[in-house]
This record gives C-alpha cells, structure tokens and sequence, in this order.
C-alpha cells in the first residue's frame, strides 16, 4: 500500500489516524460486549474504516452523509459522543432514536447525518434531495451516499443515479466494493470489470480507488467535491475494500476462501497507516500505543456513562405523539423557509392573504360561478406556491405539458423550471428525493401521475417517508398527489383505489376529499402539514363535478370529517365518489333519513364524528369504491363494532367494489363498482 504524503501536514496526518483508530477500538469493544450479551447485534466494519472516516473527514461539517450499518466512522468522525452512541446500540430510551430503532438505523439533524433503513438503496435518492436543495439554494456544498457493491443491483441505485445525473446534482456516491453482499460474491452480483464504469451510462464521471488507503480516500473525496461544486455534477468512486468478518456476527465468514484473508489482512488500513506514519517519523512506535492506550481508556469511561441509563418507562401517549411532527402554529410557515430568492418571497407576501384555518364550511370571497374539482385542485396548489417560495413541484410531464391531467399547465411559465420540474420516470427515486429535499427545509408537491403507478415507489413511502419522524424525530414535509380510480374505463392499471394500502402505515396522513372546497382546503393544508401526506384525487370527479369555492387562500383541517347531510335511519359513512353516490341515491329515495358522513380524511380517521352518526341512526353502512376484502371499510366496521355496539340495531354492513381488478369494458366496470350493489345493501339494512 502506497501512501502519497503530498501536502499533509503532520497535524493533519496524526488526526486522521486518530479518527481511523477510533472506530477500530470502539468496535473490538463492541464485540466483546456481544459476546457479553450486553449489545444484541453488531454490523462489522471492520478492515473499511478507511472509506467512512476518510470521506467524512473530506466534508465540511454541515455537509449531509447518508450511511449504512458499516460505517460507524461517518458517526465518530461528526464527534458523535461514544457514550450516546452506546445507548442507542443496546436500546437505552435516552439514545438517540429514544430506544424505537436499531445500530445505525438512525439519524441526528445537528450531526448532518440521515439515518438508513434496512432495504439499503433509498439513501441513494434521499442524497439527490439534499444536493437540490444545496443546488436552488446557491450553496456550495455536496451531499454524499454510500453504498455496497450489492446494493448497486438495486433498482434505486439506478434511479438515484440517473436523476442526479439528469438534474446536475452535486452529490457524491461512494461504492464500498468489499466482495460480497452476505454471503453472495461479487461474481454473482455483477458482470462489469468495475462497478465504476457504470458511470458512463448515466454520463458522469468515476474512480476506482484503494479503499483501505485512508489518504487516497481523503484526497480523492476531497478533489471530487470540489468537482461537483464547482461544476455542479454528480461523481461516483469505488473504493474497494474487504469485509474482515460477517455480514453480522451471526453469519460468520465460513464462505469466504481463507486466502482472502490472507490477502486482505496484509492490507489492514490501520497497520498500514501506523507504519507509513512511523517511517516516516510523523509519529514514534511509543506515540502510536500512547494514543491507542488513551483511547482505550477513553472508551471505557463512556461506556460507564453508556451503561448509566435509567429503566425504558414506557408511556403510550408518547410513542403515538412521535409517530408525527407537530404542525407549525399559524402564521410560523413562512418562517422556517428557506428562500429561492428574495424577489419571488415578495411576490409571495403581496399576492396572498394570511393562512386562514376554518371549519367544514369554508367562508371567504366568492367568485361568479361554480369551480370544477379539477380547477379547485389547481387553485389550492398555485395559491401554496405563491405562498411557501419553498415549495418545489416534481413530476412525469408537469411543467411545460402541465401533467397528465393538465393541472399544473402554466405553472412553469410563472414559477420557472427550477420549482415546477419534470422528473424522470423514476418513483421511487423522485420519493427519496422529496425526503432528502425535506431535510433542508424545503416542501415537496409530487405528482404520482396514476395513483396506480405509486406500488412502484410504496418502499419510500411506507419505510422511509411515514417512519422517520417517530425513528429519530426528522419530519417528511412532502405531499403526493394520487390521481385515483375508476369509472373511466381505463383499465386494471389506470383506476386502481389504493388509499387502503397506505392507511395501514403508521406516520402518514391519507386524505381524500369530494367537493371541490374540500380539495383546494385540503391540499392547502396538505402543504401547510410538516408530515407525509397521501393526498388522492377521483379522476372521474376532476370535470364531472362543480360547486362554490372560495377565492380565499384557506385550510381544512386534516382528520375532519364532514357532514354532509343528518338523518335517523340509515348512516352511510363514505368519502370520494361514494359521497355522490350516497348523495344521489338519497335525492332519489326522499322517504328514507339518511345521516351521510363524508370522511375526507382516511388517516387520521374521525371517529368522533363516526359515532356520532352512529348514534343517530343505529343502523350504518360503509360504502367505499376500493374492493371488500382489506378494505378500510373493514377497519371502520369494527371499531363501530368495538365502541358502539350498544347504539346498534343492525350490523354494521359494507358496500364496496367487487374483489377483481378493474375492468376495461364500461360495462363490466359498472357492475365492478360499489355503487352497483348500493340498492341492494341499503335495502337489506333498511328492512333488517
């Protein structure tokens, strides 16, 4: 191993070891205790330390790194203090993740560091976020991401790396090439000579460097960034390396020939530096084990603080509080934004009214005529943007063709191409991207072109958008607009109802409006809230459906329900088009009192408002457009089953859509419909 001196000063040489040194220790001190029973896992990164402290050294301090569970360097090298980093390995509730998450599953806003989740490839795209957001902001900085030569088979790599290449991102992205992913060897992972040529393909720039050379990682991650500030572009490095023991303790290494541990055990990057730094009289053998007994002591005095952890008290109310961020109090929204540019902020405050939160009824200055659904939804989404200069907009075929359903047509000429931006089509990776975007301080509006074509980016939604915030207190702030349903004959891809998929996920927020105040003040506040949310849009209502809207900037608030009419026989809880379904069955039916509750929001749902209906009529039918079986319809029947019981005269019944997928031909699709089964349902109830 060559290491090339250049212009290290013997400062700069000595701390760079001391940073190299750190991890080592700390983790052969972690082994031990494992095998204490003291920690339960442990995620070995030993023999790479080179790569994460050399990359993080390169950065400045307030630069973000996303890494995965082997870097432990990337937490010592931002002076994490060991005895917390303790804490959170053995689950203490005053770690950092407060006990709810694992090893390195975890992020620290103050420390610039985002915290992975298990499926590895989503922090590529998240790193594409926080570049953007250096990028509009005019600063110059890059993000960096890691990632294992296995994680490069992953669809998200590919995405993460095409958008950065599309969009002139400066991040970087770092391959810890360490010859098997598991267990599986690089012979079976890949057919390229080097991962790094796959750069080309995506039309960046790349290097294949010693990874076990600290210097060469620190020079090279240090000349890449000021690369990609200086011509705002990605770059890849691989740096190849070796893993010295399991993927985790459990795996052992029984796979791996004993010849390559011969090999790479010459290749230590610890043993190495000592002895360049040595010969070259930086430091004296004595030095050396001087600064490793100083840390060996060292360790041993944060581990006493480590294990000095009071008993987990576990409060329910709190771990359902931290599942979301707390909105910000009206009028603070603009406060926190990070400006594009002043000009477009003042624009912003002469152009809008103040945030005004009403009730189910909203009141306001009235236009001339009725709005259509489509429009309302444009209106609340070009009123947000004038309000928050903060408000990125990214989607397939938004900007100059103004979307698959032309709701942001002309935004682009009035707002530019910097915030109303069309993405590859790449969902998942433009999900990660909003995430990363979040992280300093921006809001995302995404614009998933068929709510259908979400299953494509579900992993970012449900593991990374809606836990975040519970896992280490950083919030989500984007919103993905769900062109949803059916009743328009396009097919089993174009009209799925999906809402149920998302319900199920704790940290997101499902909202699904039916007139067209509701979606402008829906998507207001949307906007307005610092969490994830899913905001679906009924694409048969877009031009089918028109009513008054007021021109006024305004909220509804989120996990509200409205009441759309009061009866005493029959309840009919519904939201979307079942709203209207419900709505004229009643008009052709004025002899039966039908109480209709539209739940506009799906996640939080409102059950005060849900038993109150209940109480009023005694008999309840939950009609919704998605399919029976794991329905949300479900979920309201039993908690009406569980809470209500007493006010009930009949069992609570549902009418939903047939468990098939959509179908093409508009009549078969009628029959698919729920609402070819209302008459049916409600007369069996009615005579129960």
């Amino acid at each position: 191993m060559e290491f090339q001196r250049r212009d290290f000063s013997n400062e700069q040489l000595v701390r760079l070891y001391k940073n190299l040194l750190w991890p080592r220790l700390i983790e052969e001190k972690m082994l031990l205790l494992l095998r204490q029973g003291k920690i339960s896992k442990w995620f070995s990164g030993i023999g790479q330390e080179a790569i994460a402290v050399g990359a993080t050294m390169a950065l400045q301090d307030d630069e973000w790194i996303m890494p995965l569970h082997r870097n432990l360097g990337v937490f010592t090298s931002r002076n994490m203090p060991l005895h917390k980093l303790f804490k959170q390995w053995h689950g203490a509730q005053d770690g950092y993740s407060k006990g709810r998450e694992r090893s390195f599953h975890f992020g620290s806003k103050e420390h610039h560091i985002c915290g992975m989740i298990s499926h590895l490839g989503p922090q590529l795209a998240v790193a594409d976020g926080v570049a953007l957001a250096y990028k509009l902001k005019k600063q110059n900085k890059v993000s960096l991401a890691f990632t294992g030569e296995g994680g490069t088979s992953e669809g998200d790599f590919h995405e993460a790396l095409n958008v950065a290449a599309v969009w002139d991102l400066p991040v970087i992205f770092i391959i810890e090439n360490n010859g098997y992913g598991l267990s599986t060897p690089v012979s079976e992972q890949y057919r390229c000579a080097q991962l790094a040529d796959r750069a080309k393909g995506y039309g960046m720039e790349s290097v294949v460097i010693d990874g076990n050379n600290v210097l060469a990682v620190y020079d090279t991650v240090k000349g890449v960034r000021e690369y990609c500030i200086k011509h705002q572009k990605p770059y890849l490095i691989e740096c190849m390396t070796f893993r010295m023991r399991g993927h985790e303790e459990a795996s052992g290494t029984k796979y791996v020939p004993k010849e390559l541990f011969d090999e790479w055990s010459s290749k230590d990057p610890i043993k190495n530096y000592e002895t360049f730094l040595i010969a070259g009289r930086v430091l004296s053998a004595e030095e050396i084990e001087n600064i490793r007994s100083e840390q060996k002591q060292r360790i041993e005095e944060e581990l006493k603080i480590g294990f000095d952890s009071k008993p987990i008290v576990i409060k329910t109310e709190d771990e359902l509080k931290d599942v979301y961020s707390p909105k910000p109090p009206k009028g603070e929204f603009a406060a926190a934004q990070p400006l594009l540019n002043q000009d477009a902020n003042n624009r912003s405050a002469s152009s809008t009214s103040e945030v005004s939160v009403v009730g189910p009824s909203p009141v306001g200055r009235s236009r001339m005529g009725a709005l259509r659904f489509i429009d309302a939804i444009k209106e609340g989404l070009h009123q947000s943007m004038q309000q928050h200069s903060n408000l990125i907009l990214m989607g397939q075929d938004i900007a100059e063709y103004g979307g698959a359903f032309k709701i942001t047509e002309g935004f682009v000429n009035e707002f530019g191409k910097e915030r109303v931006r069309n993405t590859p089509l790449c969902e998942s990776g433009i999900v990660g991207t909003c995430l990363g975007m979040s992280l300093e301080g921006f809001k995302t509006v995404m614009e998933m072109q068929f709510a259908d074509f979400v299953s494509v980016g579900f992993n970012q939604i449900v593991n990374n958008l809606a836990k975040i915030h519970y896992r280490w207190g950083q919030n989500a702030d984007v919103v993905i607009r769900m062109p949803t349903g059916a009743g328009v004959g396009a097919g089993p891809f174009h009209s799925q109802s999906n809402e149920a998929w998302f319900v199920h996920t704790p940290g997101l927020k499902v909202v699904y409006p039916s007139t067209p105040a509701d979606a402008k003040g829906l998507l207001i506040a949307a906007v307005n809230d610092p969490n994830p949310v899913l905001f679906f849009e009924h694409k048969a209502l877009y031009r089918s459906i028109s009513s008054a809207v007021p021109e006024d900037y305004f909220e509804i608030e989120i996990g509200k329900a409205r009441q759309v009419q009061t009866g005493d026989e029959i309840s009919i809880i519904t939201y979307g088009a079942g709203v209207h379904w419900a709505e004229d069955y009643a008009a052709e039916h004025t002899d039966i009192s039908f109480d209709i509750l539209d739940l506009r929001t799906l996640l939080p749902l409102d059950y005060e408002a849900i038993a109150a209906s209940v109480k009023r009529t005694g008999k309840v039918l939950v009609l919704h457009e998605d399919t029976l079986t794991g329905g949300i319809g479900g979920e309201i029947a039993a908690w009406i089953a569980e809470h209500c019981f007493s006010y009930l005269d009949a069992p609570v019944m549902r009418c939903a859509s047939l468990d098939t997928p959509v179908p093409f031909n508009m009549e078969l699709e009628k029959k698919f419909l729920a609402n070819a089964r209302l008459d049916e349902t409600i007369q069996k109830l009615l005579h129960y």
